[in-house]
């Protein structure tokens, strides 16, 4: 019964993480477009920071509940090591985000929208990956 538990807890973080890791560049996005307001340019980065924080913090609890079923039931295998590679790789397109949010906090420029919205795309497809290796289970 604990498994499922701790299970369904890691899920639920992974979940809150993986929609700041989506939502983060939208904002960028939106900081970009907004121009010359300042005041809605301030309130972006404001939410952006919030969420930034979210989700380091919720990151790390979905780490730790991972690691606890990971270790404590046993779950072995190649397939656990490329999903922990793949997350390695979506934490760090994470933490771009979040230099580029203190780069715009700062008055810096930030790429495009339009790269900013094909850079969000990739959290995408590695979660793909992520979700398939999950479940299949491959090697």
């Amino acid at each position: 019964m604990a498994y499922a538990w701790i299970k369904t807890f890691h899920l639920v973080f992974v979940i809150a993480w993986m929609a700041s890791v989506f939502y983060l560049p939208r904002i960028l996005v939106n900081i970009v477009e907004v121009g010359d307001a300042p005041v809605v340019r301030e309130r972006l980065v404001l939410m952006g920071r919030r969420l930034y924080r979210f989700g380091h913090i919720v990151f790390g609890i979905a780490v730790a509940l991972g690691l606890w079923l990971a270790f404590g039931y046993g779950m072995v295998g190649g397939w656990l090591h490329a999903k922990l590679a793949l997350v390695a790789v979506i934490l760090a397109l994470f933490i771009v985000t979040g230099r580029w949010l203190k780069r715009a906090d700062a008055g810096g420029a930030l790429p495009s929208g339009r790269t900013l919205r094909l850079f969000n795309e990739i959290p995408v497809i590695l979660l793909v990956g992520v979700v398939w290796l999950v479940l299949a289970k491959p090697f």
